[in-house]
């Protein structure tokens, strides 16, 4: 599943062809994807400039020139391409030539004069409409944790969010609530690159009331590291084996510095942990 660098790279490269823009057509090639499209969807989009296109964890989040906010999920397999049509005279004939491919299931003319096409092999992925004024109550977004790479996200709020819990910091992590977006992958980085143990208790980050320890800071500043590193590679095309610290990389010397130990794999909670048993404690 994309994780949060991928969906941050998606956003910006859709950005440009959807933010100020107005839906001009939307095309529905199938009835569903993960979930049924809202009532009226195609409707409701037409005619509506994008004001705002931001990430919300990992999702994809469109504020609307009605007040409504389009929710997109790319899900295990989904994808989005923007192709520029330009001024053409023959934008309907242009939207179906566009749809070429078996799963092209959703495609968005925009008045920028690009096609925003919503690709799903294997429909997991989601579309949402959100009437004004329920964003803050939606059943997924509303219970989202803080946001990694907000200028606010430090070892204060992880501590706060870790005090108390028995459970591996690993495991933690993953929790949404916790923190938004971070996903397997990256979980692993970052504590490799802090040096913690994905087995040492997350409560042991905070004090008992809750104040970070210096292994908070640490952590914090790791999984904005890992995550703004992987944004800039993904954006700019880097191949995605080369760029993990530990995940993947069973067997493979540590990558930190005068570290001799080799990277392990073990699984919590049904989840692949790489790490270093000899740096990370």
């Amino acid at each position: 599943m994309p994780e949060l660098p991928e969906v941050e790279s998606v956003r910006r490269r859709i950005a440009p062809a959807m933010e100020a823009a107005r839906f001009e057509e939307v095309m529905l090639r199938r009835r569903d994807l993960r979930i049924p499209f809202p009532h009226r969807f195609r409707q409701r989009l037409t005619g509506m400039v994008v004001v705002s296109l931001t990430r919300r964890a990992k999702y994809l989040v469109a504020g609307l020139s009605s007040g409504e906010t389009l929710i997109m999920h790319l899900g295990m397999s989904g994808s989005f391409r923007a192709e520029m049509i330009g001024g053409s005279h023959h934008a309907a004939d242009a939207m179906q030539k566009v749809a070429h491919e078996r799963h092209d299931h959703v495609l968005f003319r925009m008045s920028s004069g690009a096609i925003v096409t919503f690709n799903d092999p294997r429909r997991f992925g989601l579309m949402d409409l959100v009437k004004a004024g329920q964003l803050a109550t939606h059943p997924i977004l509303s219970k989202l944790g803080p946001e990694p790479l907000a200028d606010d996200f430090d070892g204060a709020v992880l501590a706060r969010a870790c005090r108390g819990k028995r459970t591996a910091l690993k495991v933690t992590l993953l929790d949404q609530r916790v923190v938004a977006g971070l996903g397997n992958i990256y979980a692993s980085e970052a504590l490799n690159l802090a040096g913690l143990s994905p087995f040492r208790k997350a409560a042991t980050i905070a004090t008992a009331t809750g104040r970070p320890r210096p292994t908070a800071d640490c952590l914090a500043a790791a999984i904005k590291a890992v995550l703004t590193t992987a944004i800039d590679r993904v954006s700019a095309g880097g191949y995605r084996g080369s760029r993990f610290r530990v995940y993947d990389r069973t067997g493979e010397p540590c990558p930190t510095a005068r570290c001799s130990g080799t990277i392990r794999q073990v699984t919590q909670a049904g989840r692949t942990t790489f790490y270093c048993p000899s740096c990370q404690r």
